[in-house]
């Protein structure tokens, strides 16, 4: 009986020690992992990683560094996929350090870089996504309030306004599809994504076919 009793005892001994081992892991670690993944979440875009660390070599093509708007010198990189420029850019190349003299850059605002030098350069690429972006998808109407209404309710800059279908059609029926690889490439005053870099591909799929379909009535109020 007694054997039993210490037993029980040196169970509940070990099962509070791991208790508290837990509890003490959420304190010191957790906030760590919860800053280290809002930090992630706020991947920049092309144009801004560009800006802050690329165009101090690009913009002037220094040490052979190939020129933002040289149509020719990006022609014969683009010859190579978006993957191989980036894993290039990763490592490093000729003078140019390991991520762009920038260790704090993610693999995805590399590629984004690249993709917006090229873009600028007489390419056609799109800005990829980020990689830590939730799994779960935003529905259209979300999607438009928080990011698109800025700028789709009042039709600023000449943007289709949300439910105007005579807008709207035109741009329809030239292929819904390539609608899309509009709004993700970007296009006219609208930068890729609607400058919403989270946004996935689906999602900016729904917004637009919110857009379309809403009631302008509604929406304009």
């Amino acid at each position: 009986m007694n054997t039993q009793v210490n037993v029980d005892r040196r169970l509940t001994v070990a099962t509070t020690a791991l208790l508290l081992i837990m509890v003490a892991f959420c304190f010191l670690f957790l906030p760590a992992v919860v800053q280290a993944a809002g930090a992630q979440g706020r991947e920049r875009a092309g144009k801004e990683i560009v800006a802050a660390v690329c165009a101090t070599c690009h913009t002037t093509g220094v040490d052979g560094a190939p020129k933002i708007g040289d149509s020719k010198a990006w022609a014969k990189l683009t010859s190579q996929s978006l993957t191989s420029l980036a894993e290039a850019a990763l490592k490093g190349v000729r003078r140019m350090p390991p991520h762009g003299g920038n260790p704090d850059l993610t693999d995805t605002e590399i590629s984004r870089a690249i993709a917006y030098m090229v873009n600028q350069s007489g390419g056609d690429w799109i800005e990829p996504v980020s990689k830590f972006e939730s799994a779960l998808e935003r529905g259209g109407a979300e999607v438009v309030q928080t990011y698109c209404a800025r700028c789709h309710q009042d039709g600023t800059a000449g943007a289709p306004r949300i439910g105007d279908r005579t807008a709207w059609l035109p741009r329809v029926k030239q292929g819904f599809e390539l609608l899309v690889r509009s709004a993700i490439k970007g296009h006219g005053a609208m930068p890729s994504r609607g400058d919403a870099t989270n946004l996935t591909d689906a999602e900016i799929r729904a917004a637009i076919a919110y857009m379309v379909n809403a009631d302008s009535a509604t929406k304009r109020r």
